[in-house]
């Protein structure tokens, strides 16, 4: 059997596209985050955006938007969420409440007051959050795939194709053990299975698919990665039976001030259009655009539309 991968694995050093990596690490809400920034400067003056990954990725699902973002002008940084791959792994800690906490405290610890958040999926999800908690930090939010908590739960409720979509996964991955070894059985095949299905067709036909699948499968294989991804995934699940998910539900029922960018691939097959254009009433300037041509991973599959968007949005 092959020795599972060091943690360090993900700091791939570069050249892409002729451009190298920063690597570093911020320590904020008592855990060390691994972080990637294409300038090694780290210039508080230029503003920052702050790049949260999704379920099954790390910070190399922003490849794209860090190069082009840093371009424009803007310090971007990309980080691996707590659990995932350089980052601390605790064995707790994956509710709204400490994830809103950490993105909070990243933003401090990188010498900022505020920030513009980008997530996608799960780290969408960390963007409501840190908006609706701890709003002072938070300039704006763009989310891909990644409805309000509130309205997804709604049509989760209410709707059974979307139901369907959203919770099987869910489901069996409440199982102890079971969930760990799914994701990391047979080199982590499920990784691959996982993109194939929530990605467009043509997507998979490129050697940047093929290399983007070796590079998460090796990271779901990092000690401890595949329980934390599942963490955030139980404590979604289980809150809502829960009373710290009814607390956590009546906090997000707030209307954000700050301007909201919602994203989603015309193709999505796991997320649809309905809760995100409903995610609407809980932000008084809230603006949805459809990505043609892309699945679930919008901001890889059609990277330069993605990347239009969010400077045009960062921008305004």
């Amino acid at each position: 059997m092959a020795a599972a991968p060091d943690p360090s694995s993900v700091r791939f050093p570069g050249p892409w596209h002729d451009r190298a990596w920063h690597h570093f690490d911020v320590r904020a809400n008592g855990l060390k985050f691994h972080a990637v920034e294409c300038e090694p400067s780290g210039s508080p003056d230029r503003p920052l955006v702050l790049l949260l990954h999704g379920y099954t990725e790390f910070w190399w699902g922003w490849r794209y938007q860090l190069q082009a973002l840093t371009d424009a002008g803007y310090r971007a940084v990309a980080v691996d969420l707590r659990g995932y791959g350089d980052s601390d792994k605790p064995p707790r800690g994956y509710d709204g409440w400490t994830l809103a906490g950490d993105t909070n405290g990243l933003v401090r610890s990188l010498g900022h007051r505020t920030a513009t958040l980008v997530g996608n999926a799960d780290g969408g999800l960390v963007c409501w959050a840190t908006a609706t908690l701890h709003p002072r930090v938070v300039d704006r939010i763009a989310v891909l795939a990644s409805p309000h908590p509130r309205a997804l739960r709604r049509d989760v409720l209410l709707h059974r194709l979307q139901r369907s979509a959203f919770l099987s996964g869910f489901l069996h991955n409440q199982l102890p053990r079971l969930g760990e070894r799914r994701l990391v059985h047979h080199d982590a095949r499920f990784v691959d299975q996982y993109f194939r299905r929530l990605s467009s067709p043509r997507w998979q036909q490129t050697a940047d698919f093929a290399d983007t699948v070796t590079r998460n499968r090796a990271a779901m294989q990092i000690p401890y990665v595949a329980h934390s991804s599942l963490e955030y995934r139980r404590w979604a699940y289980r809150s809502q039976f829960r009373p710290d998910g009814a607390k956590f539900m009546k906090l997000m029922n707030r209307r954000l001030t700050v301007p909201v960018l919602a994203l989603r691939g015309a193709d999505d097959p796991y997320i649809f259009e309905r809760p995100l254009t409903r995610s609407n009433r809980y932000a008084a300037r809230f603006e949805y655009v459809v990505i043609p041509g892309s699945g679930h991973f919008a901001h890889q599959e059609q990277p330069e539309a993605v990347t239009r968007q969010l400077l045009n949005f960062i921008g305004n």
